[in-house]
């Protein structure tokens, strides 16, 4: 091949190279533009719920009784009988008979101090006819000593009044005898106090009791009550509750116990029925005293259709059993206006965030109450307002924002 052969064959290669890099080049797709981030900051947020009515009071405690003692026979013997009821875990009502002592020898007692009084009252009438004849015979003598111008007065004994005066006295005597022994024989029937629910017990047929020594322990199934500490800030939420007396009958401070059972939630619904006079020293908190009645009546299941407080006692819901950990619930002030928020919309110094037309307001708050992700406040929030919960660490009054709503906490 020749010289100008090969230069014209590169001369060829050459131009078709760079032709298909040309073609190449314009077949190119074009390259996506995306328009430069934002410099204004994304808020994430949720909004301010109103609140209506009373605004609650959110505590916890333990279910105790309103009343324990210990069972004791007041008289000592042996047993002769035991109800079946008297167990542990057994109910029982007021007035009933737990346990009786063998009653021959207090029936004897009672027999003896009968015989007693039954004698000594003929030894006061004994004494009254002698003591009537004395001041007869007196007299005479008192008449004959007048007209004979003598004069003289009559000892006591003369007249057996030391004598009936202590007739009297033996017989008031044997008859506090009497009313001893039948209140001894009374009390070999050992009675329940109060109804309620046994605890514990130790005591069967054939076993020796002696006076005072405690048998079994009674609680009281009337109502229980729930210990609910709480500070000082929650307590003055409670309306009225430096003005409540123990026991007398004030029921205006609602309050709800739930407890958990088999998995479900269950409510009953109680009082406040008193407070400590004192904080507790390690905690300084204020012990509530929420009284529950009918504490053995089933609870209403949370979400029934059924009223607060009217379930169906054979619905098989449980009992609120004494020890129980239970949450609680209590109507607290019902100011004019106050809202719930998402716990993190509540920014050091109580201020929130509300985004206004994508403009950061921020907003000074009361906090009221604290429970669970939820923040009670009063301040100049409206319903509705979007609180900012998070994307934001510094905010700046009118700051502009970019804003989107957050999920279900």
């Amino acid at each position: 091949m020749s010289r100008v052969t090969g230069f014209l064959v590169a001369g060829a290669i050459l131009v078709g190279a760079t032709g298909l890099a040309v073609f190449m080049v314009s077949q190119r797709p074009e390259p996506e533009r995306v328009p430069p981030p934002s410099q204004v900051p994304f808020a994430i947020t949720a909004p301010a719920q109103a609140g209506e009515g009373a605004i609650p009071v959110f505590g916890a405690g333990t279910v105790r009784p309103r009343a324990e003692i210990d069972i004791a026979a007041e008289v000592s013997g042996k047993v002769v009988w035991v109800d079946p009821a008297f167990q542990s875990g057994g109910r029982v009502r007021e007035g009933q008979v737990l346990f009786r002592i063998d009653d021959v020898d207090y029936r004897r007692q009672v027999e003896k101090a009968r015989a007693n009084v039954a004698l000594q009252r003929v030894e006061v009438l004994k004494a009254r006819e002698e003591a009537q004849v004395a001041r007869k015979q007196y007299e005479q003598f008192k008449e004959r000593q007048a007209e004979s111008g003598e004069a003289s007065e009559a000892s006591p004994l003369a007249l057996w009044q030391p004598q009936l005066e202590a007739a009297e006295a033996a017989l008031a005597r044997d008859g506090a005898t009497l009313a001893e022994t039948e209140l001894n024989l009374a009390r070999t029937a050992i009675k329940a106090p109060f109804s309620g629910v046994v605890r514990t017990e130790s005591v069967d047929v054939g076993q020796f009791v002696a006076a005072g020594r405690g048998v079994a322990r009674l609680y009281a199934s009337d109502a229980v009550e729930v210990v609910v500490p709480l500070s000082d800030r929650e307590a003055a939420l409670v309306p009225g509750l430096w003005d409540l007396r123990a026991g007398d009958g004030n029921r205006d401070v609602g309050v709800h116990v739930v407890a958990d059972y088999g998995g479900r939630r269950y409510r009953w619904d109680g009082y406040v029925d008193r407070v400590e006079g004192a904080l507790d020293e390690q905690t300084r908190t204020l012990d509530v005293i929420v009284r529950v009645p009918e504490p053995y009546r089933s609870g209403a299941g949370e979400g029934d259709d059924r009223e607060r407080g009217d379930a169906d006692p054979g619905a098989g819901g449980p009992p609120l059993l004494v020890g129980k950990f239970v949450d609680v619930e209590l109507e607290g002030i019902a100011p004019d206006a106050w809202f719930r928020i998402r716990r993190p919309a509540l920014r050091t110094g109580n201020e929130v965030w509300v985004v206004h037309t994508e403009k950061v307001t921020i907003v000074p708050v009361t906090v009221l109450q604290r429970k669970d992700d939820e923040v009670y406040v009063t301040g100049a929030i409206e319903a509705g307002d979007a609180a900012i919960v998070g994307g934001l660490q510094v905010a700046t009054e009118g700051m502009a924002v970019r804003s989107g709503a957050a999920g279900a906490p």
